[in-house]
């Protein structure tokens, strides 16, 4: 029996997903066989199947396309080449959420018919650079991020008026001034131009707050079995202390909270804990404390402090924990850590290093968080004690 496979125009182009012309159960193949073989080391590690999508369509819930525009002044949207600065204008995309394409079509045709300039990379010259949109899966609210290189949008309120007026999903319009020649999309200053600068969705029954640069997963389907894994191997039973490292705006914290005693968030950006309280409030919940500090810094002060968690779960960016930050979570001694990564080959080296140091790499479960992309997420069990995995 073949295997149904999927069709992109630009997708050699574009670069965005490598893995297209692959059926999907052979991605899901190569995959799990990759993580078998990175983690074949682990002698008491169990490999858990990948946990795929259903259907791997339109699962992404950020979109962020250039602008562009041809001599008569239309303004049009692309995505750049992959290793290029040249813009691919494209209309469907198979992974973005499909409620991105109208409104997009839309801030094209208003772009042009406010007569806005678009950014030359040459010159510096122009003002509208990109568009990002962040799109509830539950809510439906939908976030409208402009980035310019100037300070105001002139005519904003009717180009807002009859943004909303063709797209009522529309929550929120802010504006992202980014001057800088970079290659980075959002600058470090907003003005919300229309609502209150964020949307919500909610994931596993608690509901966040989602502004144009909250770190919040992009696959909210999967999303929620990676998380609800994650909580699984925390084997929480309302009597432990928590501590959630690199806890972002408190995501799995909040859920994992229901079933703690008690839950510390910890990272180091501030705008990102300001959320994570603002979440908590959101959702009543009040045993979950979040703090604006260095989680290993936290963990050593508790150590000298001699309190105690019962658990750790992580999730470090891409070049995975130092190892001052593992040798102070050695240091609080928890009985089980959960570690999720976007990146399991430093995964690996750091669940290396807590094993020279008494832990064991208990469980490993893939998760498919980019159909169609070579990458893959990992949720791992790692315990100093007797526990087993599940």
């Amino acid at each position: 029996m073949g295997y149904k496979t999927y069709n992109c125009d630009v997708s050699k182009r574009c670069g965005g997903c490598e893995w297209l012309a692959v059926p999907y159960p052979i991605q899901l193949k190569r995959k799990q066989e990759e993580i078998e073989g990175l983690f074949k080391g682990f002698r008491n590690a169990r490999i858990n199947p990948i946990i795929g999508m259903d259907e791997p369509l339109h699962c992404r819930n950020k979109v962020i396309v250039c602008f562009t525009a041809d001599k008569s002044g239309k303004v049009r949207y692309g995505l750049y080449e992959k290793r290029s600065h040249r813009i691919i204008e494209r209309s469907d995309c198979i992974v973005e959420d499909e409620r991105a394409k109208p409104i997009l079509n839309t801030l094209a045709k208003l772009a042009t018919s406010f007569k806005l300039s678009v950014y030359n990379e040459e010159t510096g010259n122009g003002f509208l650079r990109y568009a990002l949109l962040r799109i509830g899966k539950k809510t439906g609210e939908v976030l409208v991020c402009l980035v310019a290189n100037g300070e105001t949008l002139y005519g904003a309120k009717a180009f807002v008026r009859k943004l909303r007026e063709a797209h009522p999903e529309v929550k929120t319009v802010v504006l992202n001034i980014n001057k800088r020649n970079t290659n980075v999309v959002l600058g470090e200053r907003e003005r919300v131009l229309y609502g209150p600068g964020f949307i919500e969705d909610e994931l596993l029954d608690c509901r966040f707050r989602i502004s144009s640069t909250s770190f919040f997963q992009v696959n909210p389907t999967q999303t929620e079995r990676l998380y609800s894994k994650a909580i699984e191997l925390a084997r929480l039973d309302g009597t432990q202390t928590l501590i959630d490292a690199y806890c972002g705006i408190g995501t799995i914290g909040l859920i994992a909270s229901r079933s703690a005693a008690q839950v510390f968030g910890v990272e180091v950006n501030k705008q990102a804990i300001k959320d994570a309280r603002s979440n908590a409030s959101r959702n009543r919940i009040e045993n979950a404390t979040f703090i604006a500090e260095d989680a290993g810094k936290f963990m050593r002060q508790m150590a000298a402090d001699r309190q105690r968690a019962d658990v750790v779960i992580l999730d470090p960016p891409r070049s995975g924990s130092d190892e001052r930050f593992l040798a102070s979570l050695c240091e609080m001694h928890p009985k089980r850590i959960v570690y999720i990564s976007c990146n399991p080959k430093t995964q690996v080296r750091d669940a290396e290093f807590l094993e020279e140091r008494g832990y064991k790499l208990l469980e490993v479960t893939p998760v498919d968080m980019f159909p169609h992309t070579k990458h893959v997420e990992t949720v791992c069990l790692l315990s100093n004690g007797k526990a087993k995995a599940i």
